[in-house]
């Protein structure tokens, strides 16, 4: 038996919405803080007692509510960011719903204490549980104070579902920071009773604030990123692939200013690291991107931190290709190499011709293993001629210097301006053949090959529809498919180098992503992981003895091979360890 329909008192109406407003006291901060940086606040400080349950108190120094407006200010869906249906397509501030204030004050006491720059004297109202408990004059700078206490004391079921203190404080940290990011002209102060956890000056720069918020670690070993074409600008830093993280916590990415949770940018992001990242490591960055509002849907989930672009697949490609071309050039420690001064062979193994210079044997000779027992090592020392000293007519050193010895059979040991560089051979020669490879991948279309048995299956109604609008997308990829029934697809042709692999997991995966994002790389990442075996099993070996003509020629193709900082693997192919620090192992100076 069905029930009759009946409406819902507005108490049990302003708790359904506020239940999908305010998750945790940090939902509410976010909201405040924005609602601050909306109203052009310089200073923003933050006080929350037992991780913002007992408490929650905003204090900024905006352009404070006009009194005619703050019982309005609490009203659902009454708010000064926008007037009309069409303002939603182009919003710029962080506010616009109306849903925040009268959100928090059916699920908590709220107490508004606010002065307008026009007003004479500041005013107070307190609202709980939705209901007015009163409105008058008060003492107040320009700006406004929001107060939030008991949160979920008319709900306390709610309470159930919140976590510990401690986790419900570093999501209110952490919503905060995020903020902060985007706003480092901004002051922002953030206290746990009488413990303060951040402490923000205003006038920071960009620079200055990525160093407080993500730490000086992530600051020294990233690149900072620029990149504008068309419409869209992407800016900010993104880590060095030697520094990662086990878990994706530290990605803040930004839509006009605006912190987001973004499927497409994340994927984009990922697959710009695929080929340098380490397997099971996450990439750590701070990126901005900027479009016109016009282009982005932020009316998309009530807590605004998703949204939805007008053209996806080439917000993807925009930012994939950007990241993509700004990591390839990267090396370890943020050091960019550049084509080395003087053309040199490629490396092979038993070269003969000494690269870079006419003649390098006088930087080193060979490593001699046997010579290397103790008793043989004065000798060894006396047979190395150290280097001569560079004249003024000489070219300069390249970036990685020229080979002094092959330690072990596995690293190669160089030195150049800044100290003493140590090379894994088996990992940069395989970076050196793997990029070859893919050079050579990339000269023309994608080879396909014509399947002798077509392979039939079933993908659903709403991905045969797909496959019927998508055929040239995936033809570019190297894909022929086709419908083949209300819910069924066959595959005819395929890229030659995965004819052997499985082709229905293949066609399935490439729809969905194709479907997801607008685009996809599946075909091209499977490729260039068989082109990554290949180059692993194609490089030179641990305990292959190298000539320093050979070390050398390893070097240049390093100067000159995109993403030589890492393996196809991830793994760093070489360090540097500058004189300093070699001073001080030794105690030098000291």
């Amino acid at each position: 038996m069905s029930a009759r329909v009946q409406r819902l008192s507005d108490f049990v109406a302003n708790q359904i919405a506020a239940g999908e407003v305010v998750e945790r006291p940090a939902s509410i901060v976010k909201e405040l803080v924005e609602n601050s940086l909306d109203a052009e606040a310089t200073r923003v400080r933050i006080d929350v007692e037992q991780a913002g349950v007992r408490r929650i108190r905003v204090v900024d120094d905006g352009g404070g509510i006009h009194p005619d407006d703050l019982r309005l200010a609490v009203a659902r869906h009454a708010t000064s960011k926008i007037a009309s249906a069409d303002d939603l397509a182009r919003v710029h501030s962080y506010g616009f719903r109306g849903e925040a204030l009268a959100s928090a004050a059916s699920v908590a006491k709220l107490a508004i204490t606010t002065r307008h720059a026009d007003a004479p004297n500041g005013w107070r109202l307190a609202v709980a549980g939705g209901e007015e408990q009163g409105c008058k004059p008060a003492a107040h700078p320009i700006g406004t104070t929001v107060e939030v206490t008991d949160l979920f004391y008319n709900t306390p079921a709610r309470r159930k579902f919140l976590k510990t203190e401690r986790t419900e404080l570093m999501h209110v940290q952490e919503a905060v920071r995020r903020i902060a990011l985007a706003h480092p002209a901004v002051g922002f102060e953030l206290a746990a009773g009488s413990r303060s956890l951040d402490g923000l000056a205003a006038g920071d720069t960009f620079e200055r604030r990525v160093r407080s918020l993500l730490g000086a670690d992530f600051a020294d070993e990233s690149l900072a990123v620029d990149e504008a074409g068309g419409e869209m600008r992407l800016w900010g830093a993104v880590g060095l692939p030697t520094h990662s993280d086990g878990r994706a916590m530290r990605q803040h990415f930004f839509v006009n200013g605006r912190p987001v949770r973004d499927r497409v940018a994340a994927h984009a992001v990922r697959q710009a690291y695929r080929d340098v990242m380490f397997h099971g490591r996450h990439p750590v960055f701070a990126l901005f991107l900027e479009l016109p509002a016009a282009l982005v849907d932020v009316n998309v989930h009530p807590t605004k931190d998703e949204v939805r672009f007008r053209r996806s697949r080439d917000v993807h490609d925009f930012v994939f290709g950007k990241l993509a071309r700004a990591l390839r050039e990267v090396r370890p420690q943020g050091r960019p190499v550049p084509t080395a001064t003087a053309e040199a062979e490629p490396f092979r193994p038993q070269l003969a011709v000494g690269p870079g210079r006419a003649d390098t044997s006088h930087y080193a000779r060979p490593f001699d293993h046997a010579a290397a027992r103790p008793q043989n090592l004065a000798r060894l020392f006396q047979q190395q001629s150290p280097p001569e000293e560079v004249r003024d007519g000489d070219p300069p050193v390249p970036p990685l210097g020229f080979a002094i010895a092959q330690l072990h059979g596995i690293y190669v040991l160089a030195e150049n301006a800044e100290g003493l560089v140590i090379v894994d051979m088996h990992a940069a020669h395989e970076r050196i053949t793997y990029e070859r490879l893919k050079a050579q991948l990339d000269q023309g279309d994608v080879p396909r090959q014509r399947l002798l048995v077509p392979v039939a299956l079933e993908v659903g109604a709403a991905a045969a529809d797909f496959i019927d609008d998508a055929g040239d997308a995936l033809e570019a990829v190297g894909v022929v498919m086709e419908r083949a029934g209300p819910a069924a697809a066959t595959v005819r042709e395929v890229p030659a180098l995965l004819a052997d692999g499985d082709i229905a997991a293949l066609a399935r995966d490439l729809v969905a992503d194709l479907a997801d994002f607008g685009t996809s790389t599946l075909t091209r990442e499977r490729q260039e992981r068989l082109l990554s075996g290949a180059a692993c099993h194609g490089s030179v070996r641990a305990n292959r003895a190298l000539t320093v003509p050979e070390m050398n020629a390893l070097l240049r193709d390093m100067e000159r091979t995109p993403n030589a900082g890492q393996c196809n693997h991830g793994r760093p192919t070489f360090v540097v360890q500058p004189i300093t620090a070699l001073d001080r192992l030794f105690l030098r100076g000291q």
